[in-house]
């Protein structure tokens, strides 16, 4: 399998006052008066290592004792906001057992840990820069996907929740080999249908860290689902390839036991599955159709990458429409609509 790779980080792309207006409306943004730099105040930091001993790439950071007390009681807020609507109630029964700071990636996100004292139950949260393209994956991620996405915006901050799962690569490594021949096969279809709803939003760089493999038990059975947990690459890639996980290296066993649990015209069948679902979503939530028109206005990406993208679509799905596009937005309308046309109408549900 040929490897692709993505060779310079993507730029911060600021949001605009039209997204905005429409987070506005979808009651994504907070009035907490709270930023991502003031997370950036701290005064000390310690590597964090996994329990095998390994470095995480996390740094557990520290704050001076008179700046902790503040940081400490709004991050308490953020979690009830994400949490229970901003209840004031639970305050008292918060406590954040750590900040962790991530230097890899273009985000460089925290990642907060809230404790609940009555009971030792935890959450992790996590607060980033804001970037445009990221709210739109996010966006459309809760459009398109079967998946829910709860985050906030504050001005030029993020708060985002974490997402459940094992992480792929740890997946990969650890799991999948004790996994039975009836779940590796289900795993398969798992990945032949992500891989396909990344093709179609336009979500690159779906490396194995950048997803979660969720093992949910049902009745006899443990089955299981495939979600990505980064959004960073929505949109912004001119290469195709890199919107198809398939072609990662890190993805190489999943690639492989696709191949050799699925027949061709099953892979074919979970693929036309997803086509009719996210003809079925994109052609009945309200929300797309704004974002879309929000998203063909504002710069997400570099010219030459939309050039690259749009001639891999055409020659991909030969429709002609694709040659027209002169943003990521019209290149992302053009492929859904092209879905909706031709899967609709499908019985495939």
């Amino acid at each position: 399998m040929k490897d692709v790779k993505i060779e310079f980080r993507k730029p911060m792309y600021p949001v605009n006052p039209e997204l905005m207006d429409y987070l506005e409306k979808n009651h994504r943004l907070t009035n907490i008066r709270f930023y991502y730099d003031d997370l950036l105040r701290f005064s000390d930091y310690m590597p964090v290592h996994d329990k095998e001993g390994k470095d995480t790439l996390w740094l557990n950071v520290y704050y001076p004792e008179f700046e902790h007390a503040e940081i400490e009681a709004n991050l308490n807020k953020i979690y009830t906001l994400l949490h229970s609507d901003g209840d004031v109630d639970v305050l008292p029964f918060l406590k954040v057992d750590s900040i962790h700071f991530c230097t890899f990636g273009n985000s460089k996100p925290f990642r907060i840990r809230v404790r609940n004292i009555l009971n030792d139950n935890y959450t992790n949260f996590y607060i980033k820069k804001a970037d445009a393209s990221r709210i739109y994956g996010l966006e459309l991620e809760e459009i398109l996907s079967p998946n829910r996405i709860n985050f906030l915006l504050y001005k030029d901050t993020l708060i985002e929740e974490h997402i459940l799962g094992i992480p792929g690569d740890v997946f990969i490594e650890k799991h999948l080999d004790q996994c039975s021949p009836q779940e590796k096969a289900q795993i398969a279809k798992e990945f032949v249908k992500f891989n396909e709803r990344c093709l179609i939003g336009l979500l690159g760089d779906m490396r194995s860290y950048n997803y979660v493999v969720i093992p949910a038990h049902d009745f006899d059975q443990v089955v299981y689902r495939i979600r990505p947990i980064d959004f960073d690459q929505q949109c912004y890639e001119g290469n195709l390839k890199i919107y198809l996980p398939q072609y990662f290296k890190e993805n190489k066993k999943m690639v492989e036991m696709v191949y050799d649990r699925l027949k061709p015209n099953s892979i074919e069948q979970y693929r036309k599955e997803v086509r009719s679902a996210i003809a079925k979503r994109a052609s009945t939530d309200g929300r797309l159709p704004h974002l879309l028109e929000i998203m063909k206005r504002d710069e997400i990406s570099k010219p030459e990458h939309v050039e690259e993208l749009k001639a891999g679509l055409h020659k991909l799905t030969y429709s002609i429409q694709f040659k027209k596009c002169e943003s990521m937005g019209e290149i992302l309308e053009t492929g859904l609509n092209f879905v909706i046309r031709n899967y609709n109408n499908s019985n495939v549900r």
